[in-house]
C-alpha cells in the first residue's frame, strides 16, 4: 500500500515539473503525461502492469465529467452566445461528417468491414475537452476574435454524440436485431434529457452554495464538486448524456452570482489539472507499446485522413453560411485536437468483445499521439502564418482577493487605459465616475498603486474598478473615445 502511494505521488510530481518543462519548449503537456505513463507502464523502465480496461474507463469517464465542469465554470456566456449555433453545428453535425469520412477511408483503404470502419470513425469523431482547454489555455497560444470561444464549446459540446454514435454502432454490431431507429431515439432521448438536467442542476448549484451557509468556507470547493459528480451520476442514470449535463451545468453556475467564487474557481482549475494528469498517466500505463508498431502504417494513414480531410470537411460544411472568414475556418479545422475522448472511447469495443477492438484501440492510441504532437505543438504557428494570432497577455495576479456575498451584484473589472486615451494625464476626481464605483487599485508596470482623488491615470495603466456590470460599461464607455475604442478592437 505505502509503495503504491509513493509511485502515485512521484508521477504526480513528474508530470507537474514535466508541465513546466513542456511550456518552456512548447510540447503539449497532455503529451508528456501520456509519455510519463507509458514509459511507467509494464514496456517502461517503471514496470508497472497494467491492462485493466474497465478501470481506466471508468477513470476516464469521471476525470472527463469534473475537467468539462472546470471548463464550464470559467466559459464566459457572452463571449459564447454569439458563436453558439455554429459552436452546435460543429458538435453535432461535424461529428457525423467525420464518423462517415473516416469510417469510409477505413473501409476503403485499410481493409476494415463497414460498421468496423464506422465504428473507427465514431471513436476519432470528437475533438478532446481536456487537450483543448489545455492547449488553448496555456500560456502561450492566443488566438483572435471568437475563435477560441467557439473551438472550447465545441471541444466541450462534442463528446455526446462520439458516444452515442459508439454505442449505436457497437450495438449494431454485437446485436444484429438492432435497428438505426434504436439509435436515433437513443440519441435524441440522451440529448434531452442531458440538456434538461444541465439547465435543472446549473439552477440549482448557485442557489445550494449561497444560500447552505456553511461554516467552513473550505467545504464549499467540496460541496460543488460533490454537486458537479451527483449531475453526471443522476443524469446518465435516467438515460441522458452525463457530459452534456455537467458542462452545461458548469457554463450555467459560472456566469451566476455566487459566494467565493474566485476560490471556487481556482480549485476546480487545479482539480481539473489533477484529473487531467491522472487520466493521461492512466491511459499511458494501459499501453504497450509493442502493439502500436504493427499499425503505425494503417494508424499515420487514418491520422493523415482525420486530419486533412475528414476534418476539414466538416469544418467547412458546417461552417459554410457563417461569418468565419476562409482563414479562420483553416485554423479551425487544424485545431481538431484528440485526446482522452477517443482513447476511452476505444475502450468501449474491448468490453463488448468486438473482434477488432484491440487493433482500433492501438490506432486510435497512435492517432491521439500523432494528433497532439503535431497539431498541438503547431497552433500558435498556424495561427501566425494565417494572421490569426493575437499579442498574449500576461494573466496579472493582483494582491487581493473578492468574495462577494450572495445577491451583491458588484465584483472586480479590469480595465486598460490605452495609448492616446482622453482619460491619460487626469487626476482620477477629474474623470466623474459614477457614484457606485471604486477604483480600488491601479497596476503600473511591475508597481502597484494605492488610488486616490489626486492620482493622476497614464497610458498603459491597468485599472481595477468595482462596480456592477451596467456601472463598468458606463465608465469604460466614458474613458475610451470612440477613436481609442477602434484601436482597442483592432488590436
Amino acid at each position: 500500500m505505502e509503495t503504491s502511494i509513493i509511485v502515485a505521488s512521484i508521477l504526480l510530481m513528474l508530470s507537474i515539473i514535466a508541465s513546466k518543462v513542456s511550456d518552456r519548449f512548447g510540447i503539449p503537456a497532455l503529451l508528456v503525461f501520456l509519455v510519463l505513463g507509458m514509459l511507467a507502464g509494464s514496456e517502461g523502465v517503471g514496470g508497472i502492469y497494467f491492462d485493466n480496461h474497465a478501470i481506466a474507463q471508468s477513470v476516464g469517464v469521471l476525470a472527463l465529467a469534473l475537467i468539462l465542469f472546470s471548463g464550464g465554470l470559467s466559459t464566459e456566456w457572452r463571449s459564447v452566445r454569439s458563436i453558439f449555433t455554429w459552436g452546435l453545428g460543429l458538435s453535432t453535425i461535424g461529428v457525423v461528417v467525420t464518423a462517415v469520412v473516416v469510417g469510409l477511408f477505413a473501409e476503403r483503404a485499410l481493409g476494415f468491414t463497414l460498421k468496423e470502419g464506422l465504428l473507427l470513425g465514431a471513436i476519432v469523431s470528437s475533438t478532446d475537452a481536456a487537450a483543448v482547454f489545455s492547449i488553448l489555455r496555456s500560456k502561450g497560444i492566443s488566438l483572435k476574435g471568437r475563435l477560441k470561444p467557439l473551438l472550447e464549446l465545441e471541444s466541450g459540446s462534442n463528446d455526446p454524440m462520439a458516444v452515442l454514435l459508439t454505442i449505436g454502432i457497437i450495438q449494431l454490431l454485437t446485436q444484429p436485431d438492432a435497428t438505426l431507429a434504436d439509435s436515433i431515439k437513443l440519441f435524441f432521448l440522451q440529448i434531452t434529457v442531458g440538456l434538461a438536467a444541465g439547465y435543472v442542476m446549473g439552477r440549482c448549484i448557485p442557489y445550494i452554495v449561497n444560500h447552505i451557509r456553511l461554516g467552513y468556507e473550505g467545504l464549499y470547493p467540496v460541496l460543488t464538486l460533490a454537486l458537479a459528480l451527483f449531475t453526471y451520476g443522476l443524469t446518465t442514470e435516467i438515460s441522458g448524456n452525463g457530459f452534456l449535463a455537467v458542462y452545461l451545468a458548469g457554463i450555467i453556475t459560472g456566469n451566476s452570482n455566487l459566494i467565493h467564487k474566485r476560490s471556487l474557481l481556482h480549485f476546480h482549475d487545479g482539480f481539473a489539472w489533477l484529473m487531467q494528469i491522472t487520466m493521461f498517466l492512466t491511459l499511458g500505463l494501459l499501453v504497450f507499446p509493442s502493439h502500436l508498431v504493427p499499425v503505425i502504417g494503417v494508424s499515420l494513414l487514418t491520422a493523415a485522413c482525420l486530419m486533412f480531410v475528414a476534418r476539414p470537411l466538416a469544418v467547412f460544411l458546417c461552417l459554410l453560411p457563417s461569418p468565419f472568414t476562409m482563414r479562420e475556418k483553416t485554423l479551425i479545422s487544424w485545431v481538431g485536437l484528440r485526446g482522452s475522448v477517443p482513447v476511452i472511447l476505444a475502450t468501449f469495443p474491448l468490453q463488448a468483445g468486438i473482434p477488432q477492438a484491440e487493433m482500433i484501440f492501438n490506432v486510435i492510441f497512435f492517432v491521439v499521439l500523432t494528433s497532439v504532437l503535431l497539431q498541438g505543438t503547431s497552433i500558435q504557428r498556424v495561427a501566425t502564418w494565417l494572421g490569426l494570432d493575437a499579442p498574449l497577455q500576461e494573466h496579472r495576479i493582483y494582491p487581493l482577493e473578492f468574495n462577494p456575498d450572495s445577491g451583491y451584484k458588484s465584483g472586480l473589472n479590469e480595465l486598460v487605459v490605452p495609448a492616446g486615451s482622453k482619460a491619460a494625464g487626469k487626476k482620477l476626481v477629474d474623470l466623474r465616475l459614477p457614484g457606485k464605483s471604486l477604483i480600488v487599485l491601479i497596476a503600473r508596470g511591475n508597481e502597484y498603486v494605492l488610488p486616490s482623488g489626486s492620482t493622476s491615470l497614464a497610458e498603459g495603466d491597468t485599472l481595477l474598478i468595482l462596480a456592477e456590470k451596467e456601472t463598468f460599461d458606463r465608465i469604460r464607455s466614458e474613458i475610451f473615445t470612440q477613436e481609442d475604442e477602434a484601436q482597442r478592437l483592432a488590436v
